[in-house]
């Protein structure tokens, strides 16, 4: 039982991380700007499996994103972090709360935890854009406004998807009786 347990949560840290990818090579980018909604598998990943399953779906999944769009580079690291800290924190919480958070406490989480990504995103553009030269204030803050913009809406979404989407997952990863 405890063996189709771990293969059953290895599966799912690895579909998820797989969701990542797919989801962040699917986004709409323009620049410094990246409308996408990677983010959610982390989530659900963290919500319903933990802290460290949260930072190995984060890690992972925007590891091989990274690697298929960029390859390695000096900031490679910086960007993956964003999505490695919100599977640890959204997982913390989760676990704190016996993997049970009330639809406010979703929402908080989704909406924060977006913030926390485009907060930090900012800083790696701004790193990045001073290791390779390209900086400009206009190019770096420019678009934050709108940025958060996008991070309040996608927060939102989260927040009113993150409920149906727990409870149908959970019944996908919950182990069956023989």
């Amino acid at each position: 039982m405890h063996t189709k347990w771990t293969a059953r949560r290895l599966a799912a840290d690895a579909m998820f991380a797989a969701m990542v990818t797919v989801l962040g090579l699917v986004s709409i980018s323009t620049g410094n700007l990246k409308i996408t909604v990677e983010a959610l598998p982390v989530f659900l990943g963290a919500l319903l499996l933990g802290p460290v399953d949260g930072m190995v779906i984060g890690g992972i999944g925007t590891l091989l994103y990274q690697l298929l769009s960029y390859g390695v580079t000096a900031t490679t690291a910086l960007w993956i972090a964003p999505y490695v800290l919100l599977g640890l924190c959204v997982g913390a919480v989760s676990a704190r709360h016996g993997y049970a958070c009330t639809p406010r406490q979703l929402a908080l989480l989704a909406v924060l935890g977006e913030l926390g990504i485009t907060v930090l995103n900012t800083g790696s553009l701004y790193i990045d854009s001073l290791i390779y030269g390209y900086y400009s204030p206009v190019f770096v803050f420019g678009t934050l406004p709108l940025r958060l913009a996008i991070c309040a809406g996608k927060g939102i979404v989260l927040a009113l998807l993150l409920p149906t989407l727990l409870r149908i997952t959970r019944r996908a990863l919950q182990p069956r009786a023989n």
